[in-house]
């Protein structure tokens, strides 16, 4: 499957972007754990998720799906859930595979985790090292999937100082530390996505959370709760780039969760010289959403500073293509965390947008790129979704018409995503297999 983009003139209009996907992962898991039901409305039916919904009716958890991007998690609490007869396949998401291995480390039975190509070829080794800390057994083939968690290990509580900023494997450790001995606690090196402390306390976890450390006391009696699913900001960051490198756009991006711990990369556009612009600003159960008011800038060169990259680290392919829109060099630095994500994040930006007649230095960690026109070509993906939709992105203003290629990945995190865009003016299609 592939994507052809031709120069588009994109113009005005408001979308609504799927429900967040790192969101609609924890209301799955922290619902299934809990005692009663735990109804999560704007749900994301993409494929990432509706691999978690999958693994989780394995483990002997009722869970309804509705018309209206709903669900209801029928809680079995912290120790109801049962050996699965079959390994639980968990797709591309990466997510679901660390939360996993902490949710199923103290529980009696074993299980084996698994996923596609890309999921196999992906380090394990960040979460699983803690959990081994805290007693848990973990088997794995150099430190990827496949996983084999053995079952019945009675695991203690440790103070683990992260080396890495990272929501999945903090947020690991934590659902361990439910079933540990004693306190569990996590030093964080720089602030990560806190959507886990936050629907955890609301649930009646007894967490506690300070500039640096959280921790989390075992055995609480969660209980379900409503949950309102706010849409994806890593998702809606595709169609405000579309705006922002237009020459005359406004586009309106309704109920967008602006979680401070996330929201990295409206700061970095903003230093970027993007014209974005926070309205109605209010919660969602105890998420921070907003309208988002995208108007068309013309933006300008900076260099990063590392301490954004925690709350940005998704949105790397998308502010590549804002660099290579911008007026002079923008330097990124700290990224070594992109090489190790569906696909090596820097490698695959650079060689596309090469491909597309950007200059640029990649390094280790980061990369220098200088803005210039944007030219045509076939430019891969590398079945990584954000890869794709980036491209897709900056093709809008290429100089001729560009090909993505291997773009069905992008239904993991925004089903639709071609409608949304073709409702903003972006000339865009969907064609079949590679090569056709």
């Amino acid at each position: 499957m592939h994507y052809l983009v031709s120069p588009s003139a994109v113009g005005n209009g408001s979308l609504r972007v799927p429900g967040d996907k790192s969101i609609s992962h924890r209301a799955l898991m922290f619902g299934a754990i809990a005692e009663g039901q735990t109804r999560a409305s704007g749900f994301l039916n993409g494929a990432d998720c509706l691999a978690t919904l999958a693994a989780l009716r394995s483990l002997g958890v009722n869970i309804e799906e509705s018309a209206d991007h709903s669900v209801v998690i029928t809680g079995v609490g912290l120790h109801g859930m049962r050996a699965p007869a079959i390994d639980l396949d968990l797709g591309n998401s990466g997510t679901a595979m660390r939360l996993f291995c902490g949710l199923l480390a103290g529980q009696s039975f074993s299980s084996t985790l698994c996923g596609d190509e890309s999921l196999s070829g992906r380090p394990m080794g960040r979460v699983v090292e803690p959990l081994m800390r805290m007693g848990a057994e973990i088997h794995s083939a150099d430190g990827r999937p496949p996983l084999k968690i053995v079952g019945g290990n009675q695991l203690t509580g440790i103070d683990y100082a992260m080396p890495v900023a990272s929501a999945q494997v903090k947020s690991a450790i934590l659902l361990a530390g439910l079933y540990a001995h004693g306190a569990t606690s996590v030093l964080e090196p720089a602030v990560s996505r806190d959507h886990t402390e936050r629907m955890l306390t609301a649930m009646g976890a007894t967490v506690y959370r300070d500039a640096e450390r959280v921790s989390i006391l075992p055995g609480s009696a969660m209980r379900g709760i409503d949950i309102v699913v706010p849409g994806d900001l890593s998702s809606a960051t595709f169609p405000m780039l579309a705006a922002l490198i237009a020459d005359n756009s406004c586009v309106m991006l309704e109920n967008v969760g602006v979680n401070p711990t996330r929201a990295g990369v409206i700061t970095i556009l903003r230093q970027m010289g993007a014209d974005i612009r926070l309205h109605n600003e209010r919660r969602c159960g105890d998420e921070p959403v907003a309208d988002l008011e995208i108007r068309s800038s013309k933006l300008r060169a900076i260099t990063l500073d590392p301490a954004l990259v925690p709350l940005a680290i998704d949105e790397f392919p998308a502010l590549f293509v804002a660099a290579a829109c911008a007026e002079g060099t923008t330097e990124f630095s700290g990224l070594a965390e992109l090489r190790v994500k569906e696909s090596d994040r820097i490698s695959a930006m650079a060689d596309g947008l090469r491909v597309l007649g950007i200059r640029l230095e990649e390094q280790p960690d980061g990369i220098r790129i200088s803005g210039g026109p944007i030219g045509s070509g076939t430019v891969q993906s590398h079945s990584d979704h954000r890869i794709a939709m980036a491209f897709a992105v900056a093709a809008s203003r290429a100089n001729d018409t560009v090909r993505i290629e291997d773009v069905a990945n992008v239904n993991t995190s925004f089903p639709g995503f071609v409608d949304q865009l073709q409702s903003i003016g972006v000339d865009i299609i969907q064609g079949g297999v590679a090569g056709s």
